[in-house]
């Protein structure tokens, strides 16, 4: 699953590749917003991102999609 995380200031986002559920993530997501400390998701290779909950500007939750490569008729 896709995990997009826009950040104040940040020209770019922060993009991982995680296992978890997106219900998962939401939680984490809510609990964050709530305690008011740090955002911390871990991706598919067990690297951690951590965010200060008051820099988030949005955090978009998604299916992956499989990017494809040459030319093909649709």
């Amino acid at each position: 699953m896709e995990v997009k995380i826009g950040v104040q200031y940040a020209a770019r986002e922060i993009v991982l590749e995680s296992s978890q559920t997106p219900d998962a993530v939401a939680e984490l997501v809510t609990t964050a917003l709530k305690t008011g400390g740090l955002l911390v998701l871990t991706d598919e290779k067990g690297r951690r991102v951590m965010v200060p909950v008051e820099k988030l500007a949005y955090v978009e939750i998604g299916e992956s999609l499989e990017r494809r490569v040459g030319f093909g008729a649709m």
